[in-house]
């Protein structure tokens, strides 16, 4: 019932917005009439060609409207806010509500705002002072804004349920920077339209076109890119899956050292990207044995030193399959030296202390951690506390020592087991490495459209 009310509210606004603007249209607000043609022209072609990137939609249309507010007149800015709407509605095909809210919205701001524009050219210099007229133009565009996102967001509040508040977490408060850059190249246009003419302004909006239709096809191949890291992603999941139904612990050990380690790069103070690189060398660093065959993978009995040699391997092999995947080359080298022990004992290049990469080494204290307490590894599973004195035996020789500290004193403060030897998840991982390597495309509300 609500929704059918706000549908009659804003259906009556408009119709009074429309009638409104024609009492007010002057027939100098239309002139010189190339200048409302380029304005429209600008509105309706940046909606032709915006994109959406992460939580912004991308056009000039906005740009182009509070120049008509301020250049021509309230007639002319409501004029070209409407049929922009109507345009960007048939194109995408809008639902009925959507497209009253956003006439509505496109009608009544440049209405209001236009007509205190005008207002305020009577009592003060704007007609003579740049400086005045720059100061009323950033606060229309301003004031513009936040009309916009405050009547967008109450549509869709009131038709969805999503709160406001919501929306000015999720949606206001990133597009903010971008919004200032927006309402500070207004400004310098309308400056500069006033002092050279409607050439110039002209020029700029064939190159905001431009601009736009060549960043939107940047962002398209950003787009493909990363929907190929998701599709890679996929198959090397689907390979440590594979490797888990030839060995069972496979899966569940590769999703405790992805959490171990993640957890160990954060009490260390890595950055976020760091934590999150991590998680993906743990989550796939054991993707190498996935060319044992089965009579050492399975090998009930110790291996021989041949066996050894094909098992020294699965780090160059891991490293080999994922590098080969371009967006996970960091992460080929974290697995490639996660065997790689502190006094250079390790292999396959026997590096030592600090020239083993540092998200290798947590990779390697995680390693060597769940491997010592899982019930399905293939030794008699330890205590937490035997394997934190078997890490600090070994610190200083097979581990790095500070960061052993590190992890030992994760566990003992937060009680970081995880219970991996029980339930580690790696679906559950897996998932976790999707939503940090997914390309969010959460839509721009100013525009319900």
């Amino acid at each position: 019932m609500r929704s059918k009310y706000l549908l009659i509210v804003e259906a009556v606004v408009l119709f009074g917005t429309l009638v409104g603007a024609a009492a007010s249209s002057e027939a100098e607000d239309w002139q010189p009439a190339g200048l409302v043609v380029v304005l429209l022209l600008l509105a309706v072609a940046s909606d032709l060609l915006a994109l959406q990137h992460k939580a912004q939609r991308i056009t000039g249309a906005f740009f182009a409207l509070v120049l008509a507010m301020a250049l021509c007149g309230p007639a002319p800015a409501v004029m070209i806010g409407v049929v922009s709407v109507l345009v960007d509605s048939l194109r995408n095909r809008l639902a009925a509500h959507k497209v009253l809210a956003n006439a509505t919205t496109y009608a009544l701001i440049p209405l209001a705002v236009g007509l205190g524009i005008e207002a305020l050219a009577g009592v003060t210099d704007l007609e003579t002072s740049n400086v005045t007229f720059a100061l009323v133009v950033f606060a229309a565009f301003a004031l513009s804004f936040a009309l916009n996102f405050a009547m967008i967001a109450g549509d869709i509040s009131v038709h969805t349920g999503i709160p406001v508040a919501r929306q000015v977490r999720q949606i206001l408060v990133p597009v903010l920077p971008v919004e200032l850059a927006s309402a500070l190249l207004t400004v310098c246009v309308a400056i500069v339209y006033r002092e050279t003419g409607l050439a110039a302004l002209a020029l700029f909006a064939v190159v905001l076109i431009v601009f736009q239709y060549v960043l939107r096809e940047l962002l398209r191949s950003q787009r493909r890119a990363e929907e190929l890291a998701a599709l890679q992603l996929g198959v090397l999941a689907s390979m440590v899956d594979t490797l888990a139904m030839r060995d069972r612990m496979t899966a569940r050990h590769s999703a405790a050292v992805a959490r171990y380690a993640r957890a160990l790069a954060e009490a260390h103070g890595c950055r976020r990207d760091q934590q999150d690189l991590v998680h993906t060398a743990g989550l796939l660093h054991d993707v190498g044995k996935f060319s044992f065959p089965d009579a050492i993978l399975l090998a009930p009995a110790p291996l021989s030193e041949e066996d050894w040699k094909i098992v020294r391997r699965h780090p160059e092999e891991g490293a080999r399959v994922v590098a080969r995947m371009e967006p996970y080359a960091p992460v080929a080298e974290i697995i490639l030296c996660h065997h790689e022990r502190w006094d250079g004992d390790g292999y396959p290049h026997r590096l030592a202390g600090e020239d083993i990469p540092l998200l290798s080494r947590m990779v390697t204290i995680a390693d060597a951690y769940d491997v010592m307490i899982a019930r399905d590894s293939y030794r008699t599973p330890l205590a937490s506390s035997e394997a934190v004195a078997e890490l600090r035996r070994v610190a200083g020789t097979q581990l790095d020592p500070q960061l052993v500290d590190t992890f030992i004193r994760l566990l003992e403060a937060k009680g970081l087991r995880f219970r991996h030897a029980d339930d580690a998840d790696f679906e559950a991982e897996l998932d976790f490495e999707r939503r940090v390597r997914e390309y969010a495309r959460p839509r721009r509300s100013f525009a319900a459209r």
